[in-house]
């Protein structure tokens, strides 16, 4: 697959570092260009659907771009009672969130949207995480020290909480980061 874009411009449609560095691993060389969408979701939508279209928009943002491969990419936590977490507003909002999300399950999903020859491919994958029971020190200490206002349900797993928090993942942990790499890969051995 590497030998077949080789010559072909690989764009990463997020300003996110993780996705950036996930998207290194793989080997491929890439630019990063993100373009302003609305990410107006319809609120009849599942959580699958709903960041699938946000995915989808993204890749739709650069339709202009013909000569390229496109990589956009949305992550959401879904909590144990279904509601869709996404970035917190504020350090309020974030100890919220990891209160509402300590000793229990939820749900990552990371919508990937692929735009290459005027087609968009997308697929979403999900990852079940569980959380050790979390107390209010843990949790301020974490929002206090990190940065959790820039992530899908208020943490990051390769920081400090998923060192101390996570008891356990059914799933791909890159997922989790923001980027499913493996499965990522595999769509692009199809398309390319």
């Amino acid at each position: 697959m590497l030998e077949n874009i080789k010559n072909t411009t690989v764009i990463l449609g997020s300003q996110s570092p993780r996705r950036k560095q996930l998207l290194a691993g793989l080997g491929l060389t890439f630019e990063v260009e993100v373009r302003e969408t609305v990410e107006f979701v319809d609120p009849n939508l599942s959580a699958i659907e709903a960041v699938r279209q946000i995915a989808i928009c993204k890749a739709e943002a650069f339709r202009n771009r013909v000569d390229c491969l496109i990589i956009c990419a949305d992550t959401v936590v879904v909590s144990d009672k279904g509601e869709i977490l996404g970035k917190p507003k504020d350090k309020q909002e974030a100890i919220a969130t990891l209160t509402n999300l300590s000793g229990k399950k939820h749900l990552v999903l990371t919508a990937v949207a692929i735009l290459w020859k005027g087609k968009i491919s997308t697929f979403v994958e999900k990852t079940t995480v569980y959380f050790y029971e979390l107390n209010l020190d843990e949790i301020e200490y974490y929002v206090t020290k990190f940065e959790p206002l820039d992530k899908a349900g208020s943490y990051g797993i390769q920081e400090w909480i998923g060192l101390i928090a996570i008891e356990k993942i059914e799933g791909e942990y890159n997922n989790v980061v923001g980027l499913p790499t493996a499965k990522l890969y595999q769509e692009l051995k199809k398309l390319i």
